[in-house]
């Protein structure tokens, strides 16, 4: 997982992205298409057109980053909006990479008793 600082946000960048795009392509959508700074520490978002491709946007104090990853089975749960932006979690961002529902996480077990 990647080491993010306390309080970091993480936004999920509505709509289809073109994967093709790579940092200075990314970067620039942040600040024309969401009016936000990519340089704020913040991590963005983006999914490619099957939903089988994401990548990470963020600055680390040092410079751009960028992380992609594709699932070999499924597609990363996505919002329906076409555009904005969606905040997450980093426990929700942690089951987005994982190909987890991080809408309606399920648990594997239910508590029976107390004692």
């Amino acid at each position: 997982m990647i080491g993010l600082a306390a309080g970091t946000r993480v936004w999920i960048v509505a709509g289809v992205t073109d994967m093709r795009r790579g940092f200075v392509g990314l970067s620039g959508m942040v600040q024309t298409a969401l009016k936000e700074n990519p340089f704020s520490g913040q991590v963005f978002v983006f999914r490619g057109k099957r939903g089988d491709l994401i990548k990470l946007l963020w600055w680390d104090g040092d410079g751009l980053c960028l992380f992609a990853k594709r699932l070999e089975r499924g597609k990363f749960t996505w919002p329906q909006a076409a555009n904005g932006t969606v905040s997450l979690t980093p426990a929700q961002l942690s089951m987005l990479l994982e190909g987890i529902d991080w809408r309606r996480p399920v648990r594997s077990y239910a508590p029976q008793m107390a004692v």
